[in-house]
């Protein structure tokens, strides 16, 4: 299957291709020319499946540039890291069902797909005899994921940045207690945006690009997007085998990643009714979906800290879909965006978005007292960022309707938010034992794209 750009300014390229170039060459995000639908008889053979078989059939319908034995290796590599055999199990609890996807060796959603990238890249370096400098931004899930997935391989240094100060404690020190040599983390000084923007223009440099051989591990590489397509298959199956029907997914979102897979899997014919997108008080896309509003604020930091972003760059795949795969409009919207700080939409747009999503912001007040009143009905503890994704669910899920809740990250990532709301520090997992009295490594620079750009040159490979 060929891949083609949200801004339509490049010729379609394989699935290879995409994966190692991860922003297209115009600026747009990379999309397949198609999305596979899939059949009733189909989703009932896959039922039966367990997560690597069933993240084969379905990552092989995008990835038919890689032998099927080669791709199955792949995964299975990829998978052997996780601490449960289901992968991502799904729990019922208090009403709702909590899809775990916190069980890699980072304890973040994120190791579904990073662990897949990071064998992918080597895969294909080794194939193509190159190398690579991976350039990433993260809140705080997204670098330490990255790093765990490429971290000792050949051919491979990866560059995050992360806003200083500004992710919890423990991804912190998850990322900067990594001291091999090909990881360089590098805390900046200012916001997630900061970061995110600094890096695409960094992709946007295409020399630069070129000359450095730049990967990117962001979700604006589309193998990232695909990898988390399979969580939503995998957790419709199991919460259906138990009676269960018309199916709310509640995802709590910052950059739009993590629910646009789930849109993926709905177009592809898996029987969601509703997709919940839930935020903090970093609510750009509530406004969108609720207000019709997608106009820039400032970041306000919370307790969900990979929540705090304003700019989602993976609503510019939606986008092409909202204006019917015309990359003229999308082109156009983003020329909007930069002139303005908002995008505007007709009615008809915006009824067709809330067909297909509600939305919901959580203030950290009530992200607190989720935590708190959850555990004390179950004895389950959830994360911040959960547990804005449950709040949103016990608010807007009908009574006739199943929610099914993405837990992010592991509650003891995010311990003083846990403690403050329940008075009980979480249980660190063998994963974290001891990280704060490991050694670190990490550069403080400015936000400023030269003095980033000129790290990145001393050290690449």
């Amino acid at each position: 299957m060929n891949y083609i750009s949200t801004r339509g300014q490049i010729e379609p390229v394989s699935f290879k291709d995409a994966v190692m170039m991860g922003l297209a060459t115009d600026g747009g995000l990379l999309l397949p020319e198609r999305i596979p639908t899939l059949s009733a008889a189909t989703l009932d053979v896959w039922r039966e499946l367990s997560y690597q078989q069933l993240a084969f059939e379905l990552i092989s319908l995008y990835a038919t540039d890689i032998p099927a034995d080669d791709l199955k290796d792949l995964i299975d590599r990829s998978y052997a890291t996780f601490d449960n055999r289901e992968i991502t199990p799904v729990v019922h609890e208090d009403g709702v069902y909590i899809l775990e996807l916190f069980h890699g060796p980072t304890l973040a959603f994120k190791d579904v797909a990073l662990q897949l990238l990071g064998n992918l890249f080597t895969y294909l370096l080794k194939e193509r005899g190159e190398k690579m400098n991976i350039v990433g931004a993260t809140s705080g899930d997204t670098g330490s994921a990255a790093i765990y997935g490429v971290r000792g391989k050949e051919n491979i240094n990866i560059f995050i940045l992360h806003p200083h100060l500004k992710t919890s404690p423990i991804q912190a020190l998850q990322m900067t207690t990594v001291t091999d040599a090909n990881v360089h983390n590098i805390a900046a000084k200012g916001t997630f945006d900061d970061c995110q923007n600094i890096v695409k223009s960094l992709f946007n440099d295409l020399p630069f690009k070129e000359k450095y051989a730049l990967g990117a591990v962001n979700s604006i590489n589309w193998a990232r997007v695909l990898a988390q397509v399979v969580y939503y298959f995998y957790a419709w199956f199991r919460v259906t085998d138990n009676g269960g029907a018309n199916i709310v997914f509640s995802v709590p979102t910052g950059n739009f990643g993590d629910i646009f897979a789930g849109y993926i899997a709905k177009r592809m014919g898996l029987p969601i009714s509703k997709l919940l997108l839930a935020t903090n008080e970093n609510n750009i896309l509530t406004r969108f979906i609720n207000d019709g509003d997608y106009s820039l604020g400032d970041v306000v930091q919370t307790a969900s800290p990979s929540m705090d972003i304003q700019l989602a760059s993976n609503f510019e795949r939606y986008l092409f879909y909202l204006y019917d795969e015309n990359p003229a409009r999308v082109r156009d919207a983003f020329v909007q965006l930069a002139q303005t700080g908002r995008i505007a939409f007709s009615e008809a747009e915006l009824a067709q978005v809330r067909n297909e999503f509600l939305s919901r912001s959580v203030n950290q007040v009530e992200t607190l007292e989720t935590i708190a009143t959850f555990h004390k009905a179950t004895g389950y503890l959830l994360d911040p960022h959960t547990a804005v994704g449950v709040r949103a669910a016990q608010e807007l899920v009908p009574t006739d309707a199943t929610p099914i809740c993405l837990a992010t990250a592991h509650p003891a990532k995010f311990g003083e938010a846990v403690e403050q709301a329940t008075g009980i520090a979480p249980p660190f997992p063998q994963a974290l034992a001891g990280i704060d009295r490991l050694p670190s490594r990490c550069v403080v620079l400015d936000a400023d794209r030269a003095a980033i750009k000129a790290f990145i040159e001393e050290k690449a490979l």
